[in-house]
C-alpha cells in the first residue's frame, strides 16, 4: 500500500462462489480523483470488486477501505449516501418522469442532503435538453436513458461513482458520446470513478489508471501509457495489442480542447 491514504483500498481481498475462487488476496489502492477502469475476462471478479466498495458484496477474507474506514465497520446507509452507482440497464422507474427519477435518491433522505445538484444543472452536465425532464423513460432513447441514470447517480454529489459496464448496451456512436460525457464530468467534478468494461480501448481511453484482472488477481495496474509501452506479461500484451497509444493520446487531447 502507498504511504498516502488511498480513497479506496483492497487489502488481501479474497472471494469464492461455491468452489469457484474469483479473487485471491487482491491488493489495490485507488487515489482520490482517479478514474480507474477494470477489465478482464468474464467471471474474473470485476463486478465483485466494484460491489465490495459499497458493501453490496463482502469479501471472504481481507478488507475493503473507503476514505480511511473499513466498510464492514461503518453504517452501510451512510456509506452508500456518498457513492453513486450506474449500471448497464439503468433501472429507471417507468412510471416516473425524468425529473422525478433524478430526484429519487435525494428524496429518500429524511433531511435533504447537502449539497445536492438541481435536475436542470444535471441535465446540462450530461448533455441532455432540459425539456426532457417532463418525459418518461419509455419516451427516451437508450443513450438518453443512460445519461439520466448518470445524472441520478450524481444528484447527491457523491465523492465516488461506481459504473458497471454502463455503455455496453448502446450503439457505437452513442457509446462514444457517453464516453465524452463521463470524461467531461470527471474533469469538472474531480470525483473518483471506478468503471467496469469489457472493451480494452474504452478502458485505456477513459482511465487515468487501468487494472487488468487475470486468474484471481490483478495482472497489471498502471496508467494506460505504461500498460501499452510496458505490458506486464503476454496476456496483457495480447489484450492491448490492437490499441494505439497515439490514438488514445490524440482522443484525450481532443476531449480536453
Amino acid at each position: 500500500m502507498n504511504s498516502v491514504q488511498p480513497m479506496i483500498g483492497f487489502r488481501g481481498v479474497s472471494k469464492t462462489y461455491g468452489e469457484n475462487c474469483v479473487l485471491d488476496h487482491v491488493d489495490l489502492s485507488i487515489g482520490k480523483g482517479e478514474f480507474v477502469t477494470l477489465i478482464g475476462r468474464s467471471g474474473c471478479g470485476k463486478t465483485t470488486l466494484l460491489k465490495m466498495i459499497n458493501a453490496l458484496i463482502r469479501p471472504d477474507q481481507g478488507s475493503v477501505w473507503v476514505d480511511g474506514r473499513d466498510v464492514s465497520q461503518v453504517d452501510q446507509i451512510m456509506l452508500r449516501r456518498n457513492i453513486g452507482y450506474v449500471i448497464q440497464n439503468v433501472g429507471l422507474f417507468p412510471h416516473m418522469t425524468v425529473q422525478k427519477n433524478i430526484g429519487y435518491v435525494p428524496s429518500l433522505f429524511k433531511q435533504r442532503p447537502s449539497p445536492t445538484v438541481e435536475p436542470e444543472k444535471l441535465m446540462e452536465m450530461v448533455s441532455l435538453e432540459k425539456e426532457l425532464l417532463k418525459r418518461y423513460p419509455g419516451e427516451l432513447s437508450g443513450g438518453q436513458k443512460q445519461r439520466v441514470g448518470i445524472a441520478r447517480a450524481l444528484a447527491v454529489t457523491p465523492s465516488i461513482l461506481l459504473m458497471d459496464e454502463p455503455f455496453g448496451a448502446v450503439d457505437e456512436i452513442t457509446r462514444k458520446q457517453l464516453q465524452s460525457s463521463i470524461q467531461k464530468i470527471h474533469r469538472e467534478l474531480g470525483i473518483t470513478i471506478i468503471f467496469v468494461t469489457h472493451a480494452i480501448d474504452e478502458a485505456l481511453l477513459l482511465g487515468t489508471k487501468t487494472a487488468i484482472l487475470g486468474d484471481r488477481n490483478v495482472l497489471q495496474y498502471d496508467t494506460p501509457e505504461r500498460i501499452l509501452t510496458a505490458p506486464a506479461d503476454l496476456f496483457v500484451k495480447e489484450l492491448t495489442g490492437g490499441v494505439s497509444l497515439q490514438a488514445i493520446q490524440e482522443a484525450r487531447l481532443g476531449e480536453e480542447q
